[in-house]
């Protein structure tokens, strides 16, 4: 019985899959392709498709995938990370040393650098940055957890910065932090309100030049960047209203690269003329957030999420009646990997091992058995019923993302299977960003990237770290609460022993897994695609089998050059393989969007 099961739901999800493509052919050959603009010709411009959510472009506060992708264009951070292997590398900062275990960090500020409208850029902007993040409440919002340990920062002399903590850190405490120009935010009269978005001065490879809302984010080239002025003059994201128009712009030449496909559009474009494909191994989990009983950081319960979900059982009793395999087979076309916690598999030293005994798979029987040891009794038309109540939960979803439709119409079948009536809820982007803030759901599809380090995405998961109903305060991933998993966050955060700290790690996910506080499905490979007939020179990352888009730092696009000056001499700016040779981070790419418009933050949208 269980091997038909299965098998129906294969053929069920062939189905599903052949529809969806069909509809999307149909689409891309309804739409038209539209009129190639003067700046579409320029072989100096690179144009990005986009859809994401934009806030502001304030690095002290925002924290999605759009705004954070410029900010690693526009300001430098204290060190950077390689391209090849996410390790620590030098960035404003050309060396390092580490005094009483870990607790104070000295730094070495590379001389003679610049901002973008010239002025010295020294150690004093560095202090600056950090100070006013742990000195306003309102400018820790976006990187709060990342200063949570500083004493004090310091800058003795123009080329010297040392930062005191308040324990050892593992994690060197210079990644990640936009570093701003104090000339230009000291003289911002509210900068936890200020939206930063236009002709801003950094000291990245890209400043951001203009934003029209729902229209375009136009990202203009550093010629004092201290790697060297990119070949490219400009970046410019335009916006689509759906994915589906995103690709027929490809197609057309609208748009020269485009990120986060599925796999319908991937295949759909591989035949296509002059456009080249990619797949990554990426830094991004996709899986189902539970509502297990939601409060802010002072314990204050909020949301309307369902209370049998407060019960480990039947959370754990959803993940059994879940056939993942199956699910990213279908659904995903084997465009993802097996999954096993919220950290992927791409961080291997840090990443849950598949061999973990806490891992389970797909089980009925347990899941039955898990439901009947909660209390919940099967009813007569077979749902589960306890207290004259019946088994019944909300599943939220994007209505717009294909991916999340057909995973909630495989969930239904199965949840049903086990007892639990499952009602799909997919609504607008604007609505869905409501109910979740608000906790006004069971489940919902979620996702986050990671940084190479496992740091903040640990501390997100802690009791502290959870907003309110407003979301005011932190930021939690699933508005997970556990003391133990906070004792192991502050022991893995301080533990200087690389292989005594991933054990630290592997513990508290581990403890996450059993909680069931989340469902991870898969980490989905990055599906990407670009015009081959007009730019060439991306880096990867990691190198082999690695991304373009949504890295971790500034390397993605930095090093892309025109086909037409492919065989050029490289005079007027750092061709591709001196960005290369030089090693470092990575980038964040994709999004676009409204400043304040009716766009919701997506499970993508997410840094």
């Amino acid at each position: 019985m269980m091997f038909r099961h299965r098998m129906l739901r294969r053929t069920m999800a062939k189905g599903l899959a052949g529809l969806a493509a069909m509809a999307l052919v149909s689409t891309m050959a309804a739409a038209p392709a539209q009129a190639a603009t003067e700046e579409t010709q320029d072989p100096t411009v690179m144009r990005i498709a986009t859809d994401g959510f934009i806030d502001s472009f304030n690095p002290f506060t925002s924290f999605y995938l759009m705004p954070t992708n410029t900010f690693k264009y526009m300001y430098e951070n204290l060190v950077a990370n390689s391209p090849e292997t996410g390790e620590v590398i030098e960035g404003l900062a050309t060396e390092w040393n580490t005094e009483e275990g870990g607790k104070v960090w000295t730094y070495k500020i590379r001389p003679d650098m610049k901002w973008s409208d010239g002025e010295p850029l020294t150690s004093e902007d560095v202090a600056w940055t950090y100070n006013q993040m742990m000195e306003k409440d309102e400018l820790s919002v976006a990187n709060g957890a990342l200063i949570e340990n500083f004493a004090t920062v310091e800058a003795p002399d123009d080329s010297t910065l040392v930062i005191t903590l308040k324990e050892p850190q593992a994690n060197n405490p210079g990644q990640e932090i936009p570093v701003v120009p104090k000339h230009i935010w000291s003289k911002i009269d509210k900068p936890g309100e200020f939206k930063n978005k236009e002709n801003t001065v950094g000291s990245g490879p890209f400043q951001l030049e203009s934003y029209e809302a729902n229209k375009s984010v136009t990202l203009k080239s550093n010629p004092n960047f201290w790697r060297g002025e990119p070949t490219l003059d400009k970046i410019q994201y335009r916006y689509y209203t759906n994915s589906d128009a995103q690709v027929q712009a490809i197609r057309s030449g609208e748009v020269d690269f485009i990120t986060g496909l599925s796999p319908e559009q991937f295949k759909a474009l591989e035949s296509a003329d002059n456009v080249e494909t990619s797949v990554g191994n990426g830094r991004r989990f996709s899986g189902i957030s539970i509502n297990s009983g939601l409060a802010d950081a002072d314990g204050e319960e909020f949301g309307t999420g369902h209370e049998a979900l407060q019960d480990k059982k039947v959370r754990q009793a959803i993940r059994a009646g879940i056939d993942i395999d199956t699910l990213r087979e279908q659904v995903m076309q084997d465009y993802a990997e097996p999954a096993t916690s919220f950290v992927p598999s791409v961080y291997e030293k840090w990443a849950l091992p598949e061999d973990d005994p806490v891992i389970t798979g797909f089980d009925v029987e347990r899941a039955k058995k898990l439901l009947d040891d909660a209390g919940w009794k099967e009813g007569s038309d077979g749902i589960r019923e306890k207290d004259g109540e019946k088994l019944s939960l909300r599943f939220l979803t994007d209505a717009d993302a294909t991916i999340e439709q057909n995973t909630a119409k495989f969930l239904k079948p199965w949840m049903k299977d086990i007892g639990i009536e499952l009602k799909n809820e997919a609504s607008d982007v604007d609505t869905v960003s409501e109910r979740t803030t608000k906790g006004d759901y069971d489940m919902y599809y979620s996702g986050w990237s990671l940084s190479p380090d496992p740091d903040y995405q640990l501390f997100i998961n802690t009791c502290g770290s959870r907003p309110d109903a407003e979301g005011n305060g932190g930021t939690s991933q699933d508005g997970y609460c556990n003391k133990k998993f906070d004792k192991l966050y502050q022991q893995q955060h301080v533990e200087l022993d690389e292989d005594e700290r991933s054990d630290l790690v592997h513990q508290a996910l581990a403890l996450h897994y059993e909680d069931t506080a989340s469902i991870t499905l898969w980490y989905q490979n990055q599906l990407e695609a670009f015009r081959s007939d007009r730019f060439t020179g991306f880096t990867k990352q990691p190198t082999d089998d690695g991304i373009i888009a949504n890295q971790v730092g500034y390397w993605g696009y930095t090093s892309v050059e025109p086909v037409s000056a492919e065989n050029a001499s490289g005079e007027g700016g750092m061709g591709a393989g001196g960005w290369v040779a030089i090693a470092a981070a990575a980038i964040v790419v994709i999004g676009g969007g409204g400043f304040l418009i009716s766009r919701r933050k997506k499970s993508d949208d997410r840094e």
